[in-house]
């Protein structure tokens, strides 16, 4: 298979990625953008180049097969975080409708490029239906838990059911807060991310009680991510195979916990790339294939 792994955890055997060459184009275009799209900073291109070359090392020494979406011109700042646009399942992938308008040009534009590379359409989100990728969350192969916010609605969740009944034994609808309100970044995955069959990152004064009750339930340790790192993304963790993670840098109590648990961790500068966008490891990555 060139595609699937319904698992947050296997071993990244192909991802795609885009390069802030083919997202943020120029300092001219980020200037024009920055402040719309609810940036807490304006990025510099040039230290973004340099933060995400380093980033791709670490994903290179995993993944043997990395794709680079290329540059679109119904695409933004924001086409950055490629895992948000599409959802890959075994069947192949369904592209999203997303929650923040600005990016609604992005499912279309990666879709084409997942053509290019043989990976069917299973189908899309359509209508007033909102999904977005950074909201679902592979408990295992049959499991699959959803983030109903601002970024992701009812009707979305309902076609996702209806696309995946054959092969997903159990949808969980997970609610989340209000948080800073719908022009803030809150998907699920702000609040979770997976390590292991076994272990997940979470930040659990913002999860829903019977969510995280099904967690422990389920037998998953977590690992409680500090208040303060919550704010510099703690929670938004990228396994690239079991125990074996990439995490921003300046989580050292986050890093120390994962490394308690056998986990080994690799470390990425991301401040023009990632804090500014709020957009972690997980957001810039989009796994094709999970062995």
């Amino acid at each position: 298979m060139n595609h699937g792994g319904q698992s947050e955890v296997g071993v990244i055997a192909r991802i795609m990625i885009k390069h802030p060459e083919d997202a943020f184009l120029n300092q001219e275009n980020i200037d024009s953008q920055w402040e719309r799209l609810n940036y807490s900073g304006r990025p510099d291109y040039r230290a973004a180049l340099a933060e995400y070359d380093a980033f791709v090392d670490l994903i290179e020494k995993q993944a043997t097969d990395v794709r680079f979406l290329p540059s679109d011109g119904e695409t933004g700042l924001d086409s950055i975080y490629v895992h948000d646009p599409v959802v890959i399942t075994d069947q192949g992938a369904i592209l999203c409708n997303m929650g923040k308008v600005d990016r609604r040009g992005e499912p279309q534009a990666i879709g084409r490029c997942l053509e290019e590379l043989d990976i069917p359409i299973l189908g899309a989100i359509t209508g007033e239906g909102r999904l977005e990728g950074g909201d679902l969350i592979w408990l295992d192969s049959g499991t699959l838990a959803v983030g109903q916010g601002y970024r992701t609605n009812a009707e979305g969740i309902r076609q996702l059911r209806e696309l995946t009944r054959d092969f997903v034994a159990e949808l969980i609808v997970v609610g989340l807060p209000h948080w800073s309100g719908p022009g803030d970044v809150l998907h699920l995955m702000s609040l979770i991310s997976p390590v292991d069959d076994n272990l997940a990152v979470v930040y659990s004064r913002l999860l829903p009680v019977p969510f995280r009750l099904q967690l422990l339930d389920r037998g998953i340790h977590l690992i409680e991510v500090p208040d303060a790192e919550f704010e510099t993304m703690g929670c938004n963790v990228l396994a690239l195979a079991p125990r074996k993670a990439v995490v921003l840098a300046g989580n050292p109590l986050t890093r120390q916990m994962l490394e308690d648990e056998c986990v080994e961790v690799f470390e990425y500068k991301g401040e023009q790339i990632s804090s500014k966008g709020a957009g972690g490891p997980t957001c810039l990555t989009r796994p094709l294939l999970r062995r």
